[in-house]
């Protein structure tokens, strides 16, 4: 079995095969900023490694063009280039002999490559079994005219089934050598081939051998393989299918007029007002401007409660209805939405260029001409030492079947795919699949502080020292402002208890929020401007200009914090903490997460300089993350997370992103990294092993061609299967969530 997947697709979708104009492309094109544009092209019959090299070279040679990146489970191309005249990506995507058309999320619904292989098996099977009964006479002793009969209808049955069920090897392998190509379906198309012609040329010649059931089954086991290695890529991706299910196919749109109409998704544009009924996925993201309702989150959040919003609240795409009918203003079209960003990091897992990848990809260039090499120099060899050519060709079909390097192929990308699956899980979303391979050979931390080891809201840190009467009166009043201490105040107490009474409320920017209650002037915030230049600093609250209460607030500690940090101490990775706040509140949130090594007062260019340093000290550095003064740090680590609170820049820039509030993300993505890596290795190992075994003991003789079959399609599966244990054995991964590291954290915390 090869890592190729067959060309089924050949001119699948709505546009397939027709041109694509500039004005097309660019309005299909989303942009990345800094002048850069990102395409999205589907190529259908995309196939192996090969296919891959020659799309991304034939791409990367266009002008403007920055890079191109194909991934092969979702036979998608990314490319970016600078904005500008369009280059010419579907012309010289023909010219290279691959058909493409503009990708669309939702096109592959249903699986066309899975039922051709169905069919593909089917046809083959009761083909093989039906010449192995003829088989089986002419083994049992039928001779002359009788085995010649039985010869002759083997072959009839044969040719067709060939025909139709080989269809998905000969046209990938037909178009590859049309192009002046080679790609690993070539050599089973010959092999197949050959074993049908070498069959037909004894029958028309009353040989006493024919291998018509040989070469059937031989096809038979290939697809099972090739239809097995599609099911189990495809269930590795079905996080990503999963993300495109909850994409609605379009929603009601109400117009200025009052009037409604339903529009598809893609005709969604920024400002129009959609009316989500209860029990609907919120199609792009927007802001609610009628109605209050309760959202499931969970895709956002992790959360399974529900949340509530009212007007005023940002909700993303994707995001179920479980409340009552709201308007929703959209504020982004459905490609640039909260949802197709995620589905856009989970394609990226499997499109990264990490060391393994590469070497990989290369070996897989280098298969088909190795291979058929290798196979001619064969026959060559036994002609020469037994002057028998029947065997001698019998032997070179062996070795062109046996030949594998779909093993090496499948090695990384399949365990990348599986470890976004794995990720995406637990909340964290992988934007660039070589940061996989960076994370695993971390060795320090470097964590930003509010917004990343603190949630960057603060909470009021004394509230049983202040009078039940204040605190209401301090939290009716700040109600009323949005100022991040007036939230931290207002989530302590009675609201309604006295805000029905309050006369002639103002918020002063700068200062805080002054109302009137039974003739009296109550203050809350800046202490000088509540009570006088008399009072020392801080939040305070005021009765008539006299002091009722000072407000004491603290940075909130992200959850998971501290078994993150404490895990990553266990694992042997020091942390340290850099910010751009004071020493006062740097040092007590290191303290209390036991971050020794702490730098306040840091300038993102400073933050920057730290990196540069750890790295000339030949440390590889995970910088977590957010906001715009964290960006250069993220960019500039070995490798980088932030919070999907984190600003645009931050996100862009880190190579994961973590949904949930809770850090154990951190401690989930490493250990998943770790795991991963050591299954690329062992992959590796096995794809290797297996070459080395098979290929001397084909050479010399000792494998059928229906032998050779057999160990392909076992060599790649192994591979497969071996990967998959990423995400069968939970037992074998880290995070706070894990009983078998929960003794590391405790002994980690005690140390």
């Amino acid at each position: 079995m090869s890592c190729c997947a067959p060309g089924a697709e050949a001119g699948a979708g709505p546009v397939a095969g027709t041109a694509l104009s500039a004005d097309e492309i660019r309005l299909a094109s989303r942009p990345l900023g800094d002048g850069l544009m990102q395409t999205d092209l589907s190529v259908p019959t995309v196939h192996c490694g090969a296919c891959i090299h020659t799309i991304e070279k034939a791409l990367g040679r266009l002008d403007g063009v920055e890079s191109a990146r194909v991934n092969l489970s979702s036979k998608r191309v990314a490319i970016k280039w600078r904005d500008g005249k369009v280059p010419p990506f579907a012309a010289t995507l023909e010219a290279a002999g691959y058909a493409s058309h503009l990708y669309s999320p939702g096109e592959n619904g249903r699986d066309a490559v899975l039922a051709e292989l169905i069919r593909a098996v089917a046809v083959a099977g009761f083909a093989a079994g039906n010449i192995m009964l003829l088989s089986v006479s002419v083994w049992s002793g039928a001779d002359g005219a009788t085995r010649d009969l039985f010869h002759w209808i083997s072959a009839l049955i044969a040719l067709p089934a060939l025909a139709y069920a080989g269809r998905v090897f000969f046209r990938s392998a037909w178009s590859a050598l049309r192009h002046g190509r080679m790609n690993m379906d070539v050599p089973i198309a010959i092999g197949v081939s050959l074993a049908y012609a070498l069959s037909f040329y004894e029958t028309l010649n009353h040989g006493q051998h024919a291998y018509f059931d040989a070469a059937v089954t031989l096809l038979f086991f290939l697809l099972i393989g090739r239809t097995l290695d599609h099911v189990m890529r495809e269930r590795a991706r079905s996080a990503v299918a999963g993300l495109a299910k909850l994409t609605p196919a379009g929603a009601m749109i109400r117009d200025d007029d009052g009037s409604h109409r339903y529009l598809p998704l893609a005709e969604i544009a920024p400002g129009m007002s959609i009316i989500v009924a209860v029990g609907e996925r919120v199609p792009v993201d927007g802001v609610i401007t009628e109605g209050a309702t309760e959202f499931d989150r969970a895709l956002v959040t992790g959360e399974s409660v529900p949340q509530r919003a009212t007007p005023g609240a940002q909700v993303q795409a994707g995001v179920l209805n479980m409340g009552r009918p709201v308007t929703v203003q959209a504020t982004a079209a459905a490609k640039d939405s909260f949802l197709a960003e995620m589905v856009r990091m989970m394609e990226a897992a499997e499109g990264g260029r990490a060391r393994y990848r590469r070497i990989a990809d290369r070996a897989s260039s280098l298969y088909a001409p190795v291979v058929h090499l290798a196979a001619f120099l064969t026959f060559l060899w036994w002609m020469f030492a037994t002057g028998d050519w029947h065997r001698a060709i019998t032997i070179a079909i062996a070795v062109l079947i046996i030949t594998c390097p779909c093993a090496l192929g499948l090695a990384v990308p399949i365990v990348q795919v599986v470890a976004a699956r794995r990720l995406f899980e637990h909340g964290v979303m992988v934007r660039d699949g070589s940061g996989l391979e960076r994370l695993a050979d971390i060795d320090h931390a470097v964590f930003d502080k509010t917004g990343t080891l603190t949630t960057g809201v603060p909470v009021l840190r004394n509230a049983g020292d202040i009078p039940a009467q204040g605190l209401s009166i301090a939290a009716a009043l700040a109600a009323q402002s949005r100022h991040p201490y007036s939230r931290a105040v207002a989530a302590v107490a009675d609201v309604e208890t006295f805000s029905q009474n309050l006369k002639g409320v103002l918020e002063v920017t700068g200062n805080g929020v002054e109302a009137e209650h039974d003739g009296t002037v109550w203050r809350l915030g800046r202490a000088a401007w509540a009570c006088g230049e008399d009072v020392a600093r801080g939040t305070v609250l005021s009765r008539d200009g006299q002091l009722v209460a000072r407000f004491e607030f603290a940075e909130q500690v992200r959850p998971g914090a501290e078994d993150a940090v404490a895990w990553l101490h266990n694992q042997g990775v020091e942390s340290e903490l850099v910010s751009g706040d004071r020493d006062e509140p740097v040092d007590s949130i290191a303290d209390r997460l036991a971050i020794w090594r702490r730098f306040a007062n840091m300038q993102p260019g400073d933050k920057t300089k730290r990196l540069v340093e750890l790295a000339q000290e030949g440390r590889r550095v995970l910088m977590v993350g957010d906001g715009l003064n964290d960006a250069p740090a993220l960019a500039a680590a070995h490798v980088s997370m932030a919070p999907a609170t984190a600003a645009d820049v931050g996100r862009n820039a880190a190579d994961f992103v973590f949904l949930r509030d809770s850090l154990s993300a951190i401690s989930e993505a490493v250990a998943t990294a770790r795991r991963a890596a050591d299954l690329i290795r062992q992959n590796f190992a096995l794809a290797i092993a297996y070459n080395i075994l098979a290929v001397p003991i084909a050479i010399f003789g000792y494998v059928t061609p229906l032998v050779a079959a057999v160990a392909m399609s076992l060599s790649s599966l192994l591979v497969i299967a071996n990967a998959m244990r990423l995400v069968m054995n939970e037992a074998s991964l880290g995070g706070p969530a894990d009983k078998r590291h929960a003794r590391e954290f405790q002994q980690a915390k005690v140390a």
